[in-house]
């Protein structure tokens, strides 16, 4: 396995402009304002990798660190608002949201990513967590909790290392493969289950009516659909407490038509609204070969000329 990374501190790989290289220098990460969070193996340094591309011709550039899904101001979190409450209110953080809501007929407290902390949920029995990236939560103008409803962000693991990769885009802007992969086997090892319990969760919450929204670049929102068998074995359904929202959210752009100094922006592709039911069911379908294909291999292997 091999590939390159597409996009380093918030740049195409490409981008020799002022603005990619003060990122660099500055190590920041232009979507939170602030230093970048993700660390590169066991070195702890800072990575600055936002999107790697496979070397196999056609790949596409796949984002690899969810903070890259908060670009333009979280303009992510400004879009599922819209579309599960279907008013145009603004984002505050946490409590800050309640005077503003009386002072301005509404709005949306926001929880997560330091936002307005953690909210404080009993701990799980057993293993596993019901967690959420984040909540909002629509409050009407008495500053009173309506509604709300749950995000969950998902972006690609990587395998393999790009610290030379890596190490030759800070030099200088080279770009050259290395060891590094796309971990798919978390897609149905890990990121289906969680999907499915989080989504049982909130399908019984009173104030959550549009159930749980599940953000991703294209390429994971395709394997995603492909694990449970494709959109023909999880039909559409209306949102409802139960829902899950498969939200495709990548670029919107080709990295060739974008200019230096700018970033690629991203915006949503595509959504596909089923039920946690659909999900669950889909996901324990399995497609089991014909019988004894195991001894048919045997004797195949032990008899044939």
């Amino acid at each position: 396995m091999a590939g390159t990374i597409s996009e380093f501190f918030g740049y195409r790989a490409e981008d020799q402009s002022a603005a990619a290289l003060k990122a660099v220098a500055n190590k920041k990460c232009p979507f939170l304002g602030s230093a970048c969070t993700k660390m590169l193996g066991r070195e702890r340094t800072i990575s600055g990798v936002c999107a790697i591309r496979q070397k196999t011709a056609g790949s596409p550039s796949v984002i690899c660190c969810p903070n890259r899904i908060y670009a333009e101001e979280y303009k992510m979190l400004k879009t599922i608002a819209k579309n599960a409450f279907h008013e145009d209110l603004k984002l505050y953080a946490g409590r800050a949201a309640v005077p503003k809501a009386k002072k301005e007929g509404g709005a949306i407290a926001v929880f997560g990513h330091g936002w307005g902390g953690e909210l404080r949920l009993p701990q799980r029995q057993g293993t596993g967590s019901y967690f959420v990236d984040w909540v909002l939560a629509r409050l009407d103008g008495k500053g009173n909790l309506v509604e709300f409803t749950a995000i969950e962000v998902q972006t690609i693991d990587t395998t393999g290392k790009y610290s030379a990769a890596q190490k030759a885009l800070k030099k200088d802007r080279s770009i050259i493969s290395d060891t590094v992969g796309l971990n798919w086997e978390n897609v149905s090892k890990r990121i289906i289950p969680q999907i499915i319990y989080k989504g049982q969760v909130l399908q019984r919450e009173e104030l959550c009516r549009t159930g749980l929204y599940f953000v991703c670049p294209t390429p994971i929102y395709k394997r995603v659909l492909n694990r449970l068998g494709g959109k023909d074995k999880i039909p559409t359904f209306p949102t409802q407490p139960a829902a899950i929202h498969f939200v495709a959210y990548d670029y919107t752009e080709q990295f060739d038509k974008v200019s230096k100094g700018s970033i690629v922006p991203l915006g949503v592709i595509e959504e596909h609204c089923t039920t946690v039911y659909k999900v669950q069911e889909a996901f324990s379908a399995v497609s089991l070969p014909e019988g004894n294909v195991y001894g048919n291999a045997i004797k195949k292997c032990l008899y044939d000329k």
